[in-house]
């Protein structure tokens, strides 16, 4: 996992581009499909999108290439800002990476950035996404706000933990595979992330496996021994 900002930037900017675009086809076509092809008397989305002119945001018409690349630069900045951070902070409360699998360690980081992330950008949706023609209302806003994240959470939950989460992990080890190869002839480090951590984790289980085995066969020549000498 990343050990250095450079590496961290980029883990965030893979985890934000899939994350992005599966958010934006969620949204128009399973939350918001019917009621643009209704609206627009289309059989298709896409028809539906170009005949209105674009995805309406921030008061206006956009093409969908402006709405991915206007929520990209937001998530980005806020994955990196808040998400990664805080989310191994949250995750080292409840559960210790020297004592504990780190299949659960890992799992507990993805929770807690969807924890964090899915109610801050499903905020800033309801912004970029508020129906202005109609005026401004607050109360509207946080209602938007609600059910903004009663549909994105589980989506966020699930495609986080089962798919892009792993997909990210799958694609950074094939950028980085020489100095991962590298970092794991290194010594033994204390980790500084939750990047970091994990990947440490993973290390030291392999070593106690290692040491296991060892035992074993220290044990069964022992006991083999003994009984040659009974």
């Amino acid at each position: 996992m990343p050990r250095n900002q450079f590496q961290r930037m980029v883990f965030a900017f893979i985890t934000v581009v899939i994350t992005v675009h599966a958010y934006v086809f969620y949204s128009l076509y399973v939350v918001n499909g019917n009621t643009l092809m209704q609206v627009n008397n289309e059989s298709s989305v896409i028809a539906a999108i170009n005949k209105q002119g674009g995805v309406y945001m921030c008061g206006t018409f956009l093409p969908i290439w402006a709405c991915i690349l206007i929520e990209f630069i937001l998530a980005y900045t806020l994955e990196n800002v808040m998400g990664s951070p805080l989310s191994f902070k949250l995750a080292i409360k409840v559960f210790n990476p020297e004592k504990n699998h780190p299949m659960l360690f890992e799992t507990a980081i993805i929770c807690a950035t969807v924890g964090l992330m899915c109610p801050a950008m499903s905020f800033i949706a309801a912004f970029l996404y508020y129906p202005y023609y109609a005026g401004f209302h607050l109360l509207t806003l946080l209602a938007n706000w609600l059910k903004l994240m009663c549909f994105n959470f589980p989506f966020a939950y699930f495609t986080q933990l089962f798919f892009i989460q792993p997909a990210v992990r799958t694609i950074f080890k094939l950028l980085f595979r020489k100095d991962i190869a590298k970092r794991n002839q290194t010594e033994h480090f204390a980790p500084e992330n939750e990047q970091e951590a994990v990947a440490d984790i993973y290390k030291r289980v392999d070593e106690i496996k290692e040491e296991l085995a060892h035992e074993r066969r220290r044990r069964k020549a022992l006991e083999e021994q003994l009984a040659k000498e009974n």
